[in-house]
C-alpha cells in the first residue's frame, strides 16, 4: 500500500473491514443451518409429552380372593350327597342320631361272646350282635344271653359266605331266611331288624331281599379291622384297635368289631367301653 493516497487507503480499509464482518455473517449463518449441537443441557433426553403407559409395579400382584360363590370341586361331592349316611348300595353308615351304636360280628363264640356280654352288662351298655346261622345254631344259650341282656340281633348270614350278594334273589332269600329261624329257635319271637352282609360285600339285590324280610342293611363308620392280625405281638394288636376306635369315633357312628375268635378285642373293649361311656350315648340299632 506505499504509494496510494490516504483517500485510497481509507478506503481499502473500509472496503476489507466490510468484507471481514459480512464473511463472519455468513459463516455463522452457514454454522446454524447445519445446527450445532445443542447446548450440554438441552442435550439430555426430555420427557415425552405424551404420557407413557404405567410400568408393571415391582411388587407382586396381590393374589385374587377366590369369590365366595365359585364352586369348589372337593366340596361338591360333600355339598349334594347325604353326609355319611349312606354306604354301598345304600346301606346305613350311622345311627340318624347322636348316639354312637357299638356292633359286634360273626358269633355268638362259647369263648369270647360271654366275656362281652359282660363287660357291656357292667357297663350298662346295649350293643348290637350280628349273628352267622350256624353259630346261631350251635349255640342256642349264647343268642337267649344276648337278646335277655337287652341287645339288638342282626343277621349275618346262614355261613358268611363273602359272595352272597352276588346269587340269585332266591338263593339270597332262602340263606337269610334259614339264618332268621336259626336266631328264632333259640329266641322264638325274636326281632331281626338288621342285616349285615358278610365282608361289608353289599349288592342291590342284597339290600333288596333285607328290606322285604323286613331288615334294614347296616355297614359301618369305624372299622378297626381287629379281624385282622399283622406281624405285630398280640400287645401290638390290642393297641391298635383302641387307637382307631377312638381317634375316629363320632357321635352318631357305627362301630364295626368282631366278638367271634377275637380275644384282644374282648381286651381292648375292657378300655374302650369305659372311655366311650363317658364321651357318647352308647345305643343298640332298634
Amino acid at each position: 500500500m506505499i504509494g496510494l493516497s490516504h483517500t485510497r487507503k481509507a478506503v481499502m480499509i473500509s472496503t476489507l473491514l466490510i468484507m471481514t464482518g459480512l464473511l463472519g455473517q455468513a459463516t455463522a449463518a452457514t454454522t446454524t443451518a447445519q445446527g450445532d449441537p445443542a447446548p450440554i443441557v438441552s442435550a439430555s433426553p426430555t420427557p415425552s409429552v405424551t404420557t407413557p403407559s404405567p410400568a408393571p409395579s415391582l411388587a407382586p400382584s396381590p393374589t385374587p380372593t377366590p369369590s365366595k360363590s365359585s364352586p369348589r370341586v372337593e366340596n361338591t361331592a360333600a355339598d349334594t350327597k347325604p353326609k355319611g349316611r349312606t354306604g354301598p348300595a345304600g346301606s346305613i353308615m350311622t345311627t340318624g342320631t347322636k348316639g354312637v351304636a357299638l356292633t359286634f360280628d360273626d358269633g355268638p363264640d362259647p369263648d369270647y361272646t360271654p366275656q362281652l356280654l359282660k363287660l357291656l352288662a357292667k357297663q350298662r351298655v346295649k350293643a348290637t350282635f350280628c349273628l352267622v346261622g350256624t353259630q346261631a345254631r350251635r349255640h342256642p344259650d349264647l343268642v337267649e344271653a344276648i337278646a335277655a341282656g337287652g341287645h339288638s340281633l342282626c343277621n349275618h348270614s346262614w355261613n358268611h359266605d363273602l359272595k352272597l350278594g352276588k346269587k340269585s334273589h332266591a338263593a339270597i332269600r332262602a340263606d337269610l331266611e334259614r339264618t332268621n329261624a336259626a336266631i328264632r329257635a333259640a329266641v322264638p319271637g325274636a326281632e331281626i331288624r338288621y342285616m349285615r352282609a358278610p365282608g361289608g360285600n353289599f349288592t342291590p339285590a342284597m339290600v333288596k331281599v333285607s328290606a322285604q324280610l323286613g331288615m334294614r342293611s347296616i355297614y359301618w363308620k369305624v372299622d378297626p379291622r381287629d379281624w385282622e392280625h399283622k406281624t405285630e405281638s398280640r400287645d401290638a394288636h390290642r393297641k391298635r384297635i383302641i387307637r382307631i376306635v377312638q381317634q375316629r369315633t363320632r357321635a352318631g357312628a357305627i362301630v364295626l368289631s368282631h366278638d367271634y375268635a377275637q380275644p384282644d378285642t374282648i381286651d381292648a373293649y375292657r378300655v374302650l367301653l369305659p372311655w366311650l361311656h363317658k364321651r357318647f350315648q352308647l345305643v343298640p340299632l332298634t
